[in-house]
């Protein structure tokens, strides 16, 4: 069965999460390094991971595959994902496929260096309504796409 995984430490879409898994009545794991609300809900899996780093990732990538879908803002971890076959996206509703993930990690690494040399201060865009609304709609999208 398609399941979800959420990269959780920081994950800002959380309930849009449970929101649309179980109208696709899909279930959802929830890795992190530290606590989570726990959930009645019987499709609702938390998994909290040691504070290693990139702990949570590694559990991820380790269990995702064909047919799963992968919410995460980690670029790494989601070339990870991509690679074994999951279908994945951001918390802004950004897709990572075959198609875009090279140029994903290479601003990624682009944009590490900048901060790294003081070129960049390295802030980041808050996070919108719009970019939640934008989030809804991909994951919607992809989970119709994966019970097909």
């Amino acid at each position: 069965m398609p399941e979800i995984y959420v990269d959780a430490d920081a994950c800002p879409v959380k309930p849009e999460i449970l929101k649309v898994a179980e109208r696709h009545d899909l279930p959802v794991t929830f890795v992190a390094n530290s606590g989570l609300r726990p959930s009645r809900d019987p499709m609702v899996k938390n998994v909290i991971v040691s504070g290693a780093f990139d702990a949570a990732d590694d559990w991820i990538a380790e269990r995702c595959g064909d047919g799963d879908i992968v919410v995460t803002a980690d670029v790494p971890l989601a070339g990870r994902c991509v690679a074994a076959g999951a279908l994945v996206t951001g918390p802004t509703g950004r897709i990572f496929d075959t198609a875009n993930i090279g140029m994903a990690t290479a601003m990624r690494d682009l944009g590490a260096h900048l901060r790294e040399t003081g070129e960049s201060k390295g802030y980041n865009a808050a996070f919108s309504p719009r970019d939640r609304s934008a989030f809804l709609e991909t994951l919607d999208r992809l989970c119709r796409r994966i019970k097909k």
